[in-house]
C-alpha cells in the first residue's frame, strides 16, 4: 500500500493536472465560437461553387476542349490523397477518425492495384499515416506557429496540387477532412477535388434546358475559376477542421477534468482510510505497551 506521503503527492499532482485541463477547456471554448462562425460562413459559397463545377464537368464530358481539371485525364491509375488533420493532439479521436477513413480509402485503392500518393496537412495526420505509408507521402504541411488559418495557406496547398497535376503526377485527387456539426460531433468526410464530381446523394443544378454561355472566352474564365475553386474547397476544409478541433478539444478536456475530479475523490477516500488505519494502529500499540507495563 502506498504511504501517506505518496498519496498526498499523487493528489496534488492530479489537482495540478485538473487545473491544466480546465484551463485548456476554457481556451478551446473561447476560440470555438469564432472558428465555428468562420466554418459556417464558408459553406454556402464553397458548396455552391463545388456543385457548379460538378455540373460543368458533367456537361463537358467527352468534349475534346474540356479542361483536364474539370473533366479529368480519363484515367484513375494514380491517386492523390490529401489528408487534413490538426497539428496538435489532446482533442479526443478527432485526428484518428480522419486518418482512419483515409487509411481505409488508401488500402482499398492499393487493393485495386492503383498507385497512391499522399499529401498531409497537419502534423498529427502525417505521424499517424507515416507508420504504414511513409514511402507514399510526397509532401507535408504544418501550420503550428500560425495564430489563424487563412486563405493564403489554402492557396499554398492548392498550388502544390495544381503543379503536381500539370506535371502528370496523378489523375484523381481526394481530400479528407472533418466536417464540423457541433461540439460533440465531427464527421470525417471525403471529397473528390480533381476531377470535379457531385457529392454523393446531391442533385445537380437544374438549368431548365439552358446552356452555359461564357463572356469572355470559356477557356479564359475556367483558367481562373478552376484553380480558385480548388483553393476554396481546401480553405473550407481547413476551416471545418479548425472548428472541429476546438470542439473535440473542448469535449475531451471537459471529460478529462471530470475524470480528474473523480480520481481526486477516490484518492482522498484512500488517503483518509490509510490515515485512520495508521492512527488506529498507533493507538493499539500505545495501549498494548501500557498494558504490558
Amino acid at each position: 500500500m502506498a504511504s501517506l506521503k505518496d498519496l498526498r503527492n499523487r493528489i496534488a499532482s492530479v489537482k495540478a493536472t485538473q487545473k491544466i485541463t480546465k484551463a485548456m477547456q476554457m481556451v478551446a471554448a473561447a476560440k470555438l465560437r469564432r472558428a465555428q462562425e468562420a466554418a459556417e460562413a464558408a459553406r454556402p459559397y464553397a458548396e455552391r461553387m463545388d456543385r457548379v463545377m460538378a455540373n460543368l464537368a458533367t456537361g463537358m464530358a467527352g468534349r475534346d476542349d474540356a479542361p483536364k481539371l474539370l473533366a479529368g485525364t480519363g484515367s484513375d491509375k494514380v491517386q492523390l490523397v490529401i489528408v487534413a488533420t490538426a497539428d496538435r493532439g489532446l482533442c479526443g479521436g478527432f485526428n484518428s477518425s480522419i486518418s482512419r477513413l483515409a487509411r481505409q480509402h488508401i488500402n482499398r485503392l492499393i487493393g485495386e492495384g492503383k498507385e497512391v500518393k499522399i499529401l498531409t496537412v497537419g502534423r498529427k495526420g502525417r505521424d499517424i499515416l507515416k507508420r504504414d505509408f511513409a514511402a507514399r507521402i510526397v509532401k507535408s504541411y504544418e501550420f503550428t506557429g500560425l495564430r489563424q488559418i487563412g486563405f493564403a495557406q489554402a492557396e499554398e496547398i492548392s498550388k502544390t496540387v495544381l503543379d503536381m497535376f500539370e506535371a502528370g503526377e496523378f489523375d484523381v485527387a481526394t481530400l479528407f477532412y472533418s466536417k464540423f456539426v457541433n461540439v460533440v460531433s465531427q464527421v470525417p468526410t471525403a471529397q473528390q477535388l480533381i476531377p470535379a464530381s457531385l457529392p454523393e446523394g446531391a442533385a445537380g443544378v437544374d438549368l431548365g434546358g439552358a446552356v452555359y454561355e461564357y463572356e469572355p472566352e470559356e477557356s479564359e474564365i475556367l483558367k481562373e475559376l478552376l484553380p480558385r475553386n480548388l483553393s476554396v474547397q481546401i480553405f473550407r476544409a481547413l476551416l471545418e477542421n479548425v472548428a472541429g478541433e476546438y470542439g473535440a478539444k473542448m469535449s475531451a478536456m471537459d471529460n478529462a477534468t471530470r475524470n480528474a475530479g473523480d480520481m481526486i475523490k477516490k484518492l482522498n477516500i484512500t488517503y483518509n482510510r490509510s490515515r485512520q488505519a495508521q492512527i488506529t494502529k498507533e493507538l493499539i500499540e500505545i495501549i498494548s505497551g501500557a498494558e504490558a507495563l
